[in-house]
């Protein structure tokens, strides 16, 4: 997490975003890219159980840390149009800490519905896709290759670096900059818009 304050302001209900989990197995650290859904003060995901993280969850609940990267960007000293600035890099992340657990398979397909119910809401006006729509021997078969998991949250922190630190006329430039790039591996228009949203205190 970056160190200065001025980009740690955030309230937690908006850092709890998920990218992966992260435990300490017999070597070292575990990872894994999962999708989750947020449901109240726990994140619901499911694991591959040939994972190794699913393997080390057999042995009972461990310490995780759940880590989500948003939108970032490179951000040329030249869009303030102002002299005596250095480049930097602008970026959102959030890390979730708390206690992963295994839990029992009758709610793995509860939590499958709600899954792709929630990012199929997405897509709308698309209809839905939902598990029905599989054989229900194929979606068995299926769902005894996978693990439901919970991660009970315990501690957010949060990072949304957006220029901030600088004056509301260089974060408009900054942020309409963005808007108009096309450099591939960086999402501009999501991070424009999250700059447009913060306040900040000029130089700091």
């Amino acid at each position: 997490m970056h160190p200065n304050p001025v980009f740690r302001r955030e309230p937690s209900a908006r850092l709890l975003e998920f990218a992966r989990d992260t435990a300490v197995g017999p070597q070292g650290v575990l990872a894994a890219h999962v999708p989750f859904v947020m449901e109240q003060e726990r994140a619901a995901a499911h694991l591959v159980r040939a994972n190794p993280l699913a393997q080390h969850l057999l042995e009972g609940p461990v310490a995780a840390l759940l880590i989500v990267s948003g939108p970032d960007s490179y951000i040329s000293p030249d869009w303030y149009r102002a002299s005596g600035k250095l480049p930097t890099w602008n970026y959102v992340a959030v890390h979730v800490r708390g206690t992963l657990r295994r839990l029992e398979d009758d709610a793995l397909a509860a939590h499958l519905d709600r899954l792709a119910q929630t990012f199929e809401d997405r897509l709308a006006p698309k209809a839905a896709w939902k598990t029905d729509r599989i054989d229900p021997s194929v979606l068995a078969d299926l769902m005894r290759l996978i693990m439901p998991v919970e991660l009970t949250i315990e501690r957010v922190d949060g990072t949304f670096k957006l220029n901030q630190n600088r004056t509301a006329d260089e974060r408009a430039r900054a942020a309409a900059a963005l808007e108009a790039a096309d450099a591939p591996g960086m999402e501009h228009r999501a991070l424009a818009a999250l700059m447009r949203q913060v306040g900040g205190s000029g130089e700091a």
